[in-house]
């Protein structure tokens, strides 16, 4: 039985991803570190984190594996380095001390053309996170790239975003498959699957597992 770190669990595929671990045979304990008070669930333990601080001599460090789902947009973020922080620093920092702790596995839940070399800010702090985690020596690591997300209401308001979904879903058949919105509980399946497969070596997973 396994013990899953689970980074960004109050998110829309944090909570898709909590809810599909709790309900696995091979998941025995879920770590979720947060940033405010949640409530409780049984086998999940969510230790209140500062992430600009993180404790580097937690015990829960050490897991079989790690799933990180955290991000932002640049409009909470208020400015590009605030959501750099986030969505890269936050993201290195938490991962290196899994690492040195001695986790074999991470699996990030990133974004349909990340790349170091994209148009857009979002898409480049997507690819420089993916690259900077291959510099840290997983045994084991998993990019997760969806397209745009389909789950139900953001903790969040998502303006653009709730616009272009809908557009999506009226020209659905029109859109290439792997542009078309994917379900967040299929984005969820898939990290999981990942975090406790476990395969050696980097992956990439892109649309079309919806």
């Amino acid at each position: 039985m396994k013990t899953l770190l689970l980074l960004g669990s109050t998110g829309l595929v944090g909570r898709q991803t909590l809810r599909l671990a709790l309900a696995h045979p091979e998941i025995a304990r879920v770590v979720a570190p947060v940033r405010t008070d949640v409530p409780r669930l049984p086998r999940v333990a969510f230790p209140k984190v500062d992430f600009e601080a993180l404790p580097s001599d937690a015990k829960w460090w050490r897991a079989d594996a790690v799933i990180c789902t955290l991000g932002t947009t640049m409009r909470l973020a208020g400015s590009q380095a605030a959501f750099r922080r986030v969505d890269h620093d936050y993201v290195l920092m938490a991962a290196g001390l899994a690492k040195e702790a001695g986790t074999p596995v991470f699996v990030l839940n990133s974004s349909l053309g990340a790349g170091i070399r994209a148009g857009s800010f979002y898409l480049r702090v997507k690819g420089e996170t993916e690259r900077d985690l291959a510099g840290l020596g997983f045994t084991s690591l998993t990019w997760v790239r969806p397209s745009l997300l389909d789950g139900g209401p953001r903790p969040d308001r998502r303006p653009a975003e709730s616009a272009a979904l809908t557009l999506s879903r009226w020209f659905r058949p029109l859109i290439p498959r792997r542009y078309r919105p994917v379900r967040t509980e299929a984005v969820a399946a898939m990290l999981l699957s990942a975090a406790l497969t476990g395969l050696p070596g980097e992956h990439i997973v892109e649309p079309g597992f919806d």
